[in-house]
């Protein structure tokens, strides 16, 4: 009955694979998909000031607040830097160490170094933030007492603090694609640079950035994504700054709507970034 079976799916590999993808579509589809259309469909509402119902009429209030309110701009572009500086800094600090991991360390080390990049992904969100903050305190902290001496001062609680800690939480999510585009990397054609007499910079520039850009390209999906759409560290050792996910926060509660409405933003603003990939094809060979 088994063998039968067994040879009835090696026959047909469509309905196979079908078989093997109903459960994860039907999820996506239903978890995913239908919170999307439920949050675009409760931005459009709003709500009672008196008895903080939710009133289901059609309108568009929320979007005339956010698009026309100066402070909400100014959240937005916020964001949007933020998590710009920490992908560009996530970027310039993973290319040199996956490089170092996947084509100078040896064998054995290697296995060492990507069990140390994948370490921190195991301890606490929350105990990594905290402790950042416990570094960042001014005059008190650790930067203070371990570099005061030589001149150099914690930059404290704010912007930089905020890109400092996204920027120190989510460098694994860009050191392990790039490692995986080295790593796929042929020894071969950085050998074949240097016979022919290219300098360093120029087979970095030629051969290596081409091969790995769709890998950079996409731990920027995950380094942007995830800074785009945090609130804990802004909350933590952000001081007074605000980014779009303090606003979901603090209006999810009083003004669901609104809290609706301000979600989309960052969901957007993916979106553009997605099919902006998508036409150059930065991902066609990934």
């Amino acid at each position: 009955m088994l063998d039968s079976l067994a040879t009835w799916f090696h026959n047909r590999p469509r309905v196979k694979l079908a078989a093997l993808l109903t459960a994860p579509l039907f999820w996506l589809v239903v978890a995913y998909i239908g919170s999307l259309c439920s949050l675009l469909v409760t931005s459009f509402y709003s709500i009672n000031s008196f008895t903080g119902n939710v009133i289901h009429t059609f309108n568009l209030n929320n979007f005339k607040e956010v698009f026309s309110n100066s402070s909400y701009h100014n959240v937005i572009l916020r964001t949007l830097g933020i998590s710009i500086a920490v992908t560009f800094i996530c970027g310039f600090l993973a290319v040199p160490i996956a490089f170092y991991i996947a084509k100078i360390a040896k064998p054995r080390a290697q296995k060492i170094l990507v069990a140390a990049i994948l370490t921190p992904l195991w301890a606490s969100y929350l105990v990594k933030i905290y402790s950042w903050r416990t570094m960042l305190e001014p005059n008190s902290g650790v930067i203070d007492w371990l570099l005061g001496p030589i001149g150099i001062r914690s930059p404290g609680f704010g912007i930089i603090g905020i890109i400092i800690g996204l920027s120190y939480l989510w460098l694994p999510y860009m050191i392990l694609p790039i490692y995986a585009g080295f790593d796929r990397l042929p020894n071969s054609l950085l050998d074949a640079s240097s016979d022919l007499g290219a300098r360093n910079l120029y087979t970095f520039k030629r051969v290596i950035a081409p091969i790995i850009f769709p890998s950079i390209v996409a731990g920027s999906v995950f380094t942007f994504s995830l800074s785009l759409g945090d609130y804990i560290t802004a909350q933590i050792i952000g001081g007074k700054i605000q980014m779009l996910g303090n606003v979901v926060y603090q209006n999810y509660s009083l003004n669901l709507p609104f809290a609706a409405t301000i979600s989309i933003v960052p969901i957007a603003i993916m979106g553009i970034y997605l099919t902006a990939i998508r036409k150059v094809g930065a991902l066609s060979n990934e």
